[in-house]
């Protein structure tokens, strides 16, 4: 009864018309909201455009050429939880039980300019990609981007790649995560005339012209550094490493069925996972003493197809 009650008053209300469904932003957050009647801890998530009810499995795996291939850290969180919140976690946990590698390479659903800051203050590395500038010139691949203005930390302002410097330059907190950032905003009277102004930013209709908005000093520079390295050839040779954990995810998906739960509730679930992560270890420290090679990349039939052709 009680599952039954909150779920109704999540969906519905009443006003002066009667009893209504909510919508929108009358919903309550993702995080408190019923996704299944069967098991309360269950969240709705999405990614890459698939969408499920559930839960997260966040693996951490070693990888020395050396030594066998074993999981050390088995993170569950229900599915609405980003990857960005359990970087941190999964440190703490691993340097618990002093296990934290020296180099720790992941997804860029795992990095954030704080957790390479983070990483480096625990005296390891984070590998992976940083961040992609959020600004719509940087997305759709026209115009000047963030990267392509000077930033003065000292006299707090920024030059345009026309020369003009800002006018404004004001904390605030981002409307969505409450990070800490920057805004810059350059005089309108200097970039109507400007003849770089169709490559910068719409024709300003107020005193302001183009804004950006960047992190503080600290966090930007990790995360700019973080970006010009990505780009060389012994960056990348040093994260192809990094495959090998989607091999294992798949290898997971297909001998313990880690995608499909067979437990209601989040600490259930979550035992599951760390009973899935441990047939794994022992399939991998029996090839390893067996001397079972690694498994190579699965090809589909249809590119079999195209390669013997």
């Amino acid at each position: 009864m009680q599952v039954l009650r909150v779920s109704w008053v999540q969906q519905y209300h009443r006003d002066e018309r009667g009893v209504r469904r909510r919508e929108g932003k009358d919903l309550p957050p993702v995080h408190h909201r019923l996704c299944s009647p069967y098991d309360t801890d269950a969240r709705y998530g999405i990614k890459r455009g698939s969408g499920w009810t559930g839960y997260k499995a966040h693996l951490t795996e070693t990888c020395e050429p050396d030594a066998p291939h074993v999981i050390t850290q088995v993170a569950t969180t229900d599915a609405v939880v980003a990857g960005t919140e359990m970087t941190e976690p999964v440190h703490q946990a691993l340097a618990e039980r002093e296990l934290l590698p020296d180099v720790h390479v992941v997804d860029a659903g795992y990095t954030t300019a704080a957790l390479f800051l983070s990483a480096t203050e625990r005296g390891m590395e984070l590998l992976g990609p940083a961040p992609h500038d959020s600004s719509h010139q940087s997305r759709e691949d026209q115009g000047f981007s963030r990267a392509d203005f000077t930033i003065d930390w000292d006299n707090e302002s920024a030059t345009c790649p026309g020369g003009h410097r800002s006018f404004e330059w004001w904390e605030q907190k981002h409307h969505r995560n409450g990070t800490p950032v920057l805004k810059v905003f350059f005089p309108a009277e200097h970039c109507r005339p400007c003849p770089k102004q169709t490559s910068c930013t719409k024709p300003p209709s107020g005193r302001r012209g183009r804004g950006i908005t960047f992190l503080p000093r600290e966090r930007h520079e990790a995360l700019e550094a973080v970006r010009q390295t990505q780009e060389t050839d012994n960056w990348k040779n040093r994260y192809a490493i990094r495959a090998g954990a989607e091999g294992t995810i798949s290898q997971a998906v297909r001998v313990t069925g880690l995608r499909r739960t067979r437990y209601r509730d989040l600490p259930a679930t979550r035992l599951g996972h760390v009973f899935a992560a441990t047939a794994l270890n022992l399939i991998h420290i029996d090839r390893w003493l067996t001397g079972t090679p690694l498994g190579g990349t699965r090809t589909s039939r249809l590119e079999a197809l195209m390669l013997a052709a």
